[in-house]
């Protein structure tokens, strides 16, 4: 396949930025995806490269847009595919500095993904090798032929990646998902424990299977031990992984609808489900004998198929249980809700779910670490008649958790909260939606909540101690490094504004719960 061939599919649409016939009549060899600022020693000669243009800014001089395309020449690249969704178009620099190294540029319309550029590469690629003898560079054809007589019979990973290395000498290989899972490995490589498969899914030398689809859900191929293999080899093998992907995700998506399905009836707005039905939706799922029931929530990015895909990898990390995977008809955009079977697992007892999905979540974080992914999980159902309520406790205690800031800033850190984490009255009152905390705030304190108010805000502190030494004059004065007769007189003074008796338990709960909704 050529340069010019790229730009005759209207289905990529493509536009040729600059690029003369001897540019466009270049042969691909492969593709490499990369937002590295010098991405050289990453390349291989003939090879297309994709890039987002995450590496360059408006602010940047042109020098760096040089050294970038330099980069490309000195590897031999054929051409570059820039994305125009970073910076609405691709920068003018960049155009000039391939015109001067004599490297085709072509740019990516937002609406074409760099997974449907790479699959008309090696799709073409896989076509023309079937009907001609195999390239330096290719694998062999009787490899091609078994290898697609496998993913026609649905086999599985483990086989398919067996047969796919085994004319490499069957060198240690695995495929990972992104949080260090094993979905597949040869009969050579040993077991790998979940943190060290994480780092490995991030190294250079491992391949992405299928660098288009959302970072939860991406299978990697690594090869631990180095292979003297060509580049444009394991592209092929990783492209066999990727049609198998593929498969599965297709199941996934149904699973997911019969799933919404469930989560439908649950979230009856007027009176719980019937049982029947319900019973009907849990067998459809797969759920039908493993009661009791974990209910989790999550909400992260505004694409509630990458959340979908966030919440179903972490729950495959709990290989003893069960689960569907859904969105809720009520549900906020990028959230999504799922069922948790947890069976015999539950009969063993500990908190097993939690302390998994807890210990993974900082993993699962740093996959799309711009966005916060928050999540709520409820104490177990031990009926489906019951599993209404553990909705409404998972989705309280992600309310909680989405509340939670980092420490010193406003900002929302990344948090999984289960309900029994809701010890204190802080915790609790997370969970209430952030507008009526503020609303009972208002009324609580009366006119103390105004702290613009230098007076009040005096005022509202000595509260505060005064509250946390339970009442105590003398403490709260030595706190404060007052006289208590000036504590005395500034409670006397909250007690006229906010119409309370702080000589009451009752009195005093209602203005700590306020002052903890500030």
């Amino acid at each position: 396949m050529h340069v010019e061939d790229l730009l005759r599919l209207e289905s990529l649409d493509l536009t040729l930025l600059w690029g003369d016939r001897p540019q466009l009549t270049r042969e691909i060899s492969g593709v490499t995806a990369t937002d590295l600022e010098d991405p050289g020693r990453f390349l291989q000669r003939g090879e297309l490269v994709l890039s987002g243009l995450v590496w360059w800014s408006p602010a940047d001089d042109e020098a760096k847009a040089e050294r970038f395309v330099a980069a490309l020449e000195e590897a031999g690249a054929v051409a570059l595919l820039a994305g125009e969704e970073t910076h609405g178009g691709v920068p003018a620099v960049l155009v000039e500095a391939c015109r001067r190294h004599g490297i085709a540029i072509l740019s990516v319309p937002v609406h074409t993904s760099f997974r449907a550029v790479t699959d008309t590469v090696y799709l073409r690629q896989w076509g023309d090798l079937s009907r001609r003898p195999a390239a330096p560079y290719a694998l062999p054809e009787n490899v091609r032929a078994e290898l697609s007589r496998l993913l026609a019979d649905g086999t599985d990973p483990d086989t398919l990646l067996t047969r796919a290395v085994a004319h490499l000498g069957t060198p240690p290989a695995y495929v990972l998902s992104a949080t260090g899972r094993t979905v597949a490995r040869t009969p050579t490589a040993p077991l790998l424990p979940v943190r060290r498969a994480a780092e490995a899914v991030t190294a250079a030398t491992t391949l992405s299977v299928d660098p288009d689809a959302s970072p939860y859900a991406q299978w990697h191929l690594h090869l631990p031990e180095p292979v003297e293999t060509p580049p444009r080899m394991l592209h092929e093998i990783a492209e066999v992984l990727a049609q198998h992907r593929r498969a599965t995700l297709r199941h996934e998506a149904t699973a997911r609808g019969r799933a919404a399905d469930l989560l439908a009836l649950i979230d009856t707005p007027s009176s719980p489900a019937a049982p029947a039905a319900l019973g009907r939706a849990l067998e459809a799922c797969g759920l039908a004998d493993q009661d009791p029931y974990t209910v989790i929530t999550v909400k992260g990015q505004a694409d509630d198929d990458g959340t979908s895909d966030a919440l179903t990898e972490a729950l495959r990390h709990l290989t003893d249980c069960g689960f569907a995977v859904g969105r809720l008809p009520t549900a906020e955009p990028g959230e999504a809700t799922a069922v948790i079977g947890t069976g015999e697992a539950a009969a063993e007892g500990g908190d097993t779910i939690a302390t998994t999905l807890k210990n993974l979540w900082p993993t699962l974080q740093s996959r799309n670490a711009k966005v916060p992914l928050h999540g709520g999980i409820s104490t177990p159902a031990t009926t489906p008649g019951t599993l209404k309520g553990a909705l409404k406790q998972a989705r309280y205690a992600l309310t909680a958790a989405r509340s939670r800031r980092a420490p010193g800033t406003e900002a929302p850190t990344s948090n999984l909260t289960a309900i029994e984490d809701l010890t204190t009255l802080g915790a609790l009152l997370r969970g209430i939606p952030a507008d009526v905390r503020t609303a009972f705030g208002i009324h609580a304190l009366g006119p103390l909540a105004d702290d613009t108010n230098p007076s009040h805000r005096m005022l509202l502190e000595t509260l505060d101690v005064f509250l946390t030494h339970n009442g105590s004059w003398a403490r709260t004065a030595e706190a404060l490094h007052l006289h208590v007769n000036t504590v005395h007189y500034r409670i006397q003074r909250v007690e006229m504004l906010t119409g309370r008796d702080l000589a009451r338990l009752d009195h005093k709960l209602d203005l700590k719960a306020a002052l903890l909704c500030r």
